[in-house]
Parts: C-alpha cells; structure tokens; sequence
C-alpha cells in the first residue's frame, strides 16, 4: 500500500433527487423521492423520515406525508454523469469509475502541480459544485477501501482524510455493514456471532470468518477489516457485467408479466452489449421478493455469445425455477445481468464465437434510427418496461 492518503472516493450524493432539485428551484430543501411504485432514490430531506431506495411508493409516503415523487429521467442524470466524469479525469491521470454516479481517483505524485491531496480533494468539490451544480462527497485515503468509508462517513457533501497513523482507530469502531461487500444476510450473521464492529470482526482468526462465510467472503473480510487493500485504482478498464432490472411494485402480478418485463430486459441489454462489442458466457437472473430478500440465480454457456434469442431462453428458464418462489413470497423487482464478458474479436475466448444473427443486427439499426420502441416484442404490447434502471454497481 502507499505511504500517503492519495485515493480518493468522490460520490454525488442522492445523485438522482439531487440532480431533480437542481433543475426545479421548487425541490430544493423539501422531500423528494425519484420514482414511483418503488423509490429509486430519495434525497436526504427524504431520508431524514425513514425514506430509503428499493422502498415500495406507498409505504415511502406513509412514512413521510409530505413526499415529493417526480419520475425518473434517465438521459438526463447520464448527461450530468458525464459532465462529471470530464471534470474527474481532468482532476487525477488515474479515473476508475465504479457507477454512474462515484468513481475512484489516484493524486500521486501531484503535489507540485496540484497540491496536497485535500486541497485536490476539496477542488474537485467546487467545481463539481459550480460546473454541474451537484453536492459531491470526498474520501481520501490510503486504499481504496478505506477511501469509501470515509466518503461514506462524510455524507452527505463533506470532504473526509484518514490519516495513515489512524486507519484503523478510524476504522475499528464502525458497523461491520461498513465492510465492502456486507449486506443484510452477512450482517445478520457476524452479528448472530458476536461480530457487530469492524474491530470485533478483526479480532477473529481468518479460518473461523471462512467457515462462518465460506471461503471467499471470509478471506475478503478478514484483510479489509485489517485495512489490507493492495489494489490500485485501475484506470480503462471495461465493464464486467451490462444489466438492467425493473422495479414492480408490491401488487401480485401474473407470472406472464413477469417473464415479458424480462424479455424486454434482455432485448435492451443484449442490444447495449452487442453496441460495445461484447459478448457474454454467463446470464444472471436477479429477483427481489416482497420481504426484500434477493436471490440470484446464473447460468454459464459453453460459449460466449451477443445471441439475443439464446440469451433470453436462459433468463427464462432461470425465471421459470425459481416460479415457486415467486408465487409463494411475491415479487417487487426482476433484472438481468450479462456477465463473464469478453471483447468481439475473441482474443479471450477458447471456444468458436457465435456470428451475430442478422435479425439483432437489423433490429439494432431500427432502433438506433428511431428509437426504443420503434420495434417490440408481441408480449410487450399494452406493457411498458416502466421504472427500468441500469444495474449500475458490477
């Protein structure tokens, strides 16, 4: 690991509601939720009653009366994410996005030209701020692990250093929800063993964390609850996955929507992956029950392919076991992602690619040329793919 805190985390805070409260004067200061049947975002006026993303609309609104739920708008938030993105890699030679709206940036070695790593830190603030008009919040630190929990303790748009003598007093009395990678299952069970801070969890031999967690989240959390994170900030490289999901609400649907809301899902990921000339191995079928436990269910090819047809009868299938589950607990979210991705021309691959179909072909020039909807699928008549969202965070 370095010896200086040169890792910054930047992270637009609330970004959606924020950029909503940007562009209508009349948001500004009051709650708001971006959404509809269930809240994709909320801003922290939201927040302050309990009003959380993946939250169902109805429930949002009995918590907080005063609620304001404006509808997403997609294009517009990726335009201010790119306006960001420029002002981040004219800030540090080194950019590793991680979402839409956060990225990783590498200062060393621009104390001459640039200053100290808080003054870049609290540069690249104001002009976000002035440029593009959004809150932002900085971590700086030593990895890049540490870096976002600093920006996580920082929000909302705050700048945050550790400094490398006080990693892991910082770091020791946090939640262990704090960890990169734990969620409400892994909580519960570090805390069903006595596990409730980072410090607890560091104080455990690595072996009883892997048969606790299995072996890969067992290892994984006893270095970072140790600070051990060796991983540069890695500029250029390509996505791992393209997904997308579609949030349903908390009524009962019939399982015909279901599997059409997702036949329109691979139709638009398979479209955007075949635009970046890829190809994938593995599909990813990702579902949310009505309890808000998620499950994943996948399924690796013996070859890749840009296929959407082939594509789509795995997702199906996947959709189909697990058809039992959705009747008995309901379902308030479906999405998809492609993953195990490789570039077109087969340089990673050691099986023979498939040739693009022409019909994708065909239909992708209809659609660049006129638009989403100027082709869809029959089951999508009388449907809309609603509140459909990029899986943003591979």
């Amino acid at each position: 690991m370095l010896g200086q805190a040169t890792i910054l985390h930047a992270d637009l805070d609330s970004f959606y509601a924020s950029v909503e409260q940007r562009d209508n004067p009349r948001l500004r200061g009051k709650p708001v939720a971006v959404g509809g049947a269930v809240v994709l975002a909320a801003s922290y006026e939201a927040k302050a009653f309990g009003v959380g993303s993946a939250m169902g609309g109805r429930q949002a609104r009995a918590l907080c009366p005063s609620l304001i739920v404006v509808p997403p708008r997609f294009a517009t938030y990726l335009a201010a994410s790119r306006a960001v993105s420029e002002i981040f890699r004219d800030t540090a030679p080194f950019v590793e996005p991680i979402s839409i709206d956060e990225a990783f940036l590498d200062v060393r070695g621009l104390e001459h030209i640039s200053g100290r790593p808080v003054q870049i830190a609290g540069r690249l603030r104001r002009r976000v701020r002035a440029e593009v008009g959004l809150p932002i919040t900085v971590g700086v630190a030593r990895t890049k692990f540490l870096a976002k929990v600093a920006s996580r303790a920082a929000k909302p748009d705050g700048l945050l250093v550790v400094d490398p003598d006080a990693e892991l007093a910082f770091l020791h009395p946090l939640a262990v929800e704090h960890l990169w990678g734990v969620g409400r299952v892994t909580a519960a069970k570090l805390r069903a063993a006595g596990l409730g801070t980072v410090g607890q969890v560091a104080t455990c031999e690595e072996g009883f964390l892997v048969e606790l967690l299995g072996r890969a989240s067992g290892r994984h959390l006893y270095a970072l609850s140790r600070n051990r994170d060796p991983r540069p900030v890695q500029t250029g490289r390509r996505r791992r996955s393209i997904g997308s999901q579609r949030a349903l609400g908390r009524r009962a649907r019939p399982f015909g929507d279901i599997a059409a809301f997702l036949a329109g899902l691979v139709d638009r990921v398979t479209r955007r992956m075949r635009s970046a000339g890829r190809l994938c191995r593995t599909v990813v079928l990702r579902l949310r029950f009505g309890d808000y436990a998620r499950v994943t269910r996948s399924r690796t090819m013996a070859r890749a392919t840009a296929d959407t047809a082939a594509i789509l009868r795995i997702a199906l299938e996947l959709l189909n076991v697990a058809r039992s589950m959705i009747q008995s607990r309901g379902l308030t979210l479906v999405g998809v992602s492609l993953t195990n991705l490789c570039d077109h021309d087969g340089v990673q691959l050691v099986l023979p690619i498939d040739r693009r179909p022409q019909l994708d072909a065909a239909l992708d020039r209809v659609k660049d040329r006129f638009g989403n909807d100027a082709v869809r699928r029959g089951v999508m008549v009388g449907r809309s793919l609603g509140d459909s969202i990029p899986i943003l965070r591979e």
